[in-house]
Order: C-alpha cells, then structure tokens, then sequence
C-alpha cells in the first residue's frame, strides 16, 4: 500500500511541473528523438518514423526514382485513355501500366465496367472517372493531369442515343479541341479504322475519316493510327462466327467471302500505340495503317477458324444484295420503334458494305515496321481462344500429332 502511493504522488508531481521544468523536458524530448530513432530505416518506413518537422537531407535527390522499368517504375506519362473499357482499351492500359505509367479511366457505363483493368498496375496508377461524352466538363476534368490523351471511342453500329457520325466524328473533335486549349497535352493519339474513306461504302468508316480530318486540324501533331480488323480474345469477329456456328450449324459467306483484308492480333495494335508514346516525337503528325502480315479472304479466316474448333465447315453463300436486304430492317426501324433493338451481330448493314470493298494496307503508307514492331500471325496463339467453342471440351477432337505431343510431355509412372 505504501509502495503504491508513493506512485501516485510520484505521478501527481510530474502533473504539477514548474513552466521552467516542462520547457526543459520538452527541449530535451526534441533534441533527442533523432538519435532515438531506430537505425537503417529508410523509405516509406523512415518517412513514417521521422517526425514532419526533422530537417530535409540536403544533396538525397529526388524521393521517388524512376526505377528500372515495370509496374513499379515512374516512366513521366499520365494518360487519360478514353474508351478504355472497350476490346483495344484493355490491351492499352495494359501495356501503359507495365511500364508504369498513371493511367486514368473514364467510363459512363456502371462502377463495375472497369474493374478488371484495376489490376493491371501498380496501387493507385489506374484511376477511374465517372464522366458523360457530352458534358464538356467532365472532359476537362478527365484530362485535367495528364500529358496524354488517346481516344479510343468507336461505335460499329448505331443506337437510338448515339449515331456513327457522333461517336466516330464529333467526339473525336472535341477531345482533340480540348485537348489542344489544355496546353499541357504532349501527344494525342486517335484511333481511327483501315480503309477510313470519305468515299468509303460504310458510313462507319466515312466517319473515322471525317473524325481524322477534324482532329488534325485542332490537333496538327495527332498521332493517327489505323488498326485493322482486330483478332483477340474479346474480339467481335470470330467470336461471333463461331458462335453462329455452333447455334446454326453453318456461316453465312457476304458475296461468297472472296472479300480481302489483313486482320491483325490485337496486342500487337497495343504495342503499336504505345511506341509511338517511346519515340522522340517522331511519329507526331503521321498516320499509320496497322495491318496483320498476312493477306486473308473471308472465307481464308472462316477456315481457320473452323479448324481450330474442330467442326465441319458449312456455308451459305449470299450476294450482297440479298444480305443487305435482310440486315435492313434494323436500320429502317431503329428510330421509329419505342424501344431499343438488339445489337446486331452477323447482319449489320454497316459491316456488310464495308465487306463489299477489299480493305489492305496502302503501298507506301507507315506501318508496323515503322514502329519497331512485328506483328503475330494470326495461326496460333492468337486464335487459340477458340477451343472454348469445341464440342465436349478444348481437348475435344485432337488430332493424332496433338496426342503424341501430349503423351511426350505426360509423367510417367
């Protein structure tokens, strides 16, 4: 008992210190706590030990290093990429995020359209905003820090709210204006479409040239880039065919499918666009037509794709005339019905007439190899997404140089 209240007038003494007393002590508590400090701290973890008021090391340069590349490295770009959401954008953020850039989202659609690209870099370099493609002001907001813009906006079909020349046109504009009164924008990079045309039979691409056009006049050193028909996982072509396969038991071939193009795989379309990023402004100003290496007929790719799903090829061959007739409806009734119509997917009359037409690379245009980049062929890895679609599993209908392949590689017991 008389221990414990020798405490407690130990504990009221110091509660009733002289000014002059307190002062010292405080003196001495702030002289101290450098040295106080547990040794070899540094970083994240020595910042949070160190008192706010501790004198800045002089000649320590700057806090937060470049690093020497990925996801946790400062590479200088803060880019507001828009449409991200969609199939290209993904593959964008990607390549933009491992090499450690910010990279700011905007999105209209609900909280859950970007989710997945959250994990594409490092804590707090993806960044999300809500924003409306026709509130000036969220457009400014979204592009307010960065020093990059790429616009990836692009429709391939028409709704009731949004037309081909609105989406492909007058919102690349905008960007492209604002991005220009920003003052602090270095590079903007449009993402238009092969073959864009203003004689081109699809309004769509008629769109994307009028959008070029008016981009480069708000924005002269734009980066324009003209990817071909995209091929990858999400991608809007042979996923559908396959799939239209499968449920109908046949494809449709539009004027026999002898139509030619140069679909390209879709990482490769990101790797272009980011070089242009690397570059020393090089590619400001230019337009580049981003084709795969190999020139395929409809009915080429259709092959392919039959093949790696291991069904038997089916088709009915339309002429044109026949299949526009029957994709019309949707486009004649598309403003006069109250309710929306489905997205079409085999039948769009855009898509069909733009197939009326080959759609190559020109002869001296700027392409791939200016980049620095080689582009995949599509046989292979691009497709093998494909084997979703197989009946009974991906292992279905193996062939028999497959099943070597795999017995070589099965343990033995």
């Amino acid at each position: 008992m008389q221990a414990a209240a020798a405490v407690r007038r130990h504990l009221l003494d110091q509660h009733h210190l002289s000014p002059a007393s307190s002062a010292a002590i405080a003196a001495f508590r702030s002289a101290a706590q450098p040295a106080l400090a547990p040794q070899g701290l540094g970083g994240a973890d020595g910042a949070r030990y160190m008192s706010a008021r501790a004198p800045a090391v002089k000649g320590a340069g700057h806090l937060v290093r470049k690093g020497t590349g990925g996801r946790s490295s400062v590479s200088g770009i803060v880019a507001t990429v828009f449409g991200a959401t969609g199939f290209l954008g993904r593959y964008v953020v990607q390549q933009l995020a491992k090499m450690g850039s910010q990279v700011l989202v905007p999105f209209r659609g609900c909280e859950d359209s970007h989710r997945h690209l959250k994990l594409m870099g490092d804590l707090g370099q993806i960044v999300p905003m809500n924003y409306n493609p026709r509130d000036v002001n969220s457009i400014k907001t979204a592009v307010a820090k960065s020093n990059v813009v790429i616009n990836l906006i692009g429709r391939e079909y028409e709704t009731r709210n949004y037309g081909f020349e609105e989406v492909n046109h007058q919102m690349a504009e905008q960007l492209a204006m604002i991005s220009k009164e920003h003052g602090g924008i270095v590079r903007f990079i449009q993402v238009s479409a092969l073959g864009a045309s203003a004689s081109s039979p699809s309004r769509l691409l008629r769109a994307k040239a009028a959008g070029e056009e008016s981009v480069l006049k708000e924005f002269p050193e734009a980066t324009i880039m003209r990817p071909a028909t995209l091929i990858g996982t999400e991608d809007r072509i042979l996923n559908r065919w396959a799939m239209y396969a499968k449920n109908w038991g046949f494809l449709p071939l539009f004027g026999g499918g002898s139509t030619k193009f140069q679909p390209v795989y879709v990482v490769d379309v990101a790797a272009a666009i980011v070089n242009s990023l690397k570059d020393d402004g090089t590619s400001m100003g230019k337009t580049y037509e981003l084709g795969g290496p190999d020139v395929y007929t409809v009915h080429d790719l259709a092959e392919m794709m039959y093949e790696t799903i291991r069904e038997y090829p089916r088709y009915v061959n339309l002429p044109f005339p026949i299949a526009k007739a029957m994709a019309s409806p949707r486009e004649m009734l598309l403003n006069k019905v109250p309710f929306p119509l489905p997205t079409p997917s085999i039948f769009n009359l855009d898509q069909i007439k733009a197939l009326s037409v080959d759609n190559l690379v020109s002869e001296n245009a700027l392409t791939f190899a200016d980049l620095e980049i080689k582009p995949h062929k599509l046989k292979g890895y691009p497709t093998e997404f494909l084997v979703c679609y197989r009946k009974g599993g991906p292992s279905f209908g193996s062939t028999v140089s497959e099943k070597m392949g795999s017995e070589d590689v099965a343990p033995r017991f």
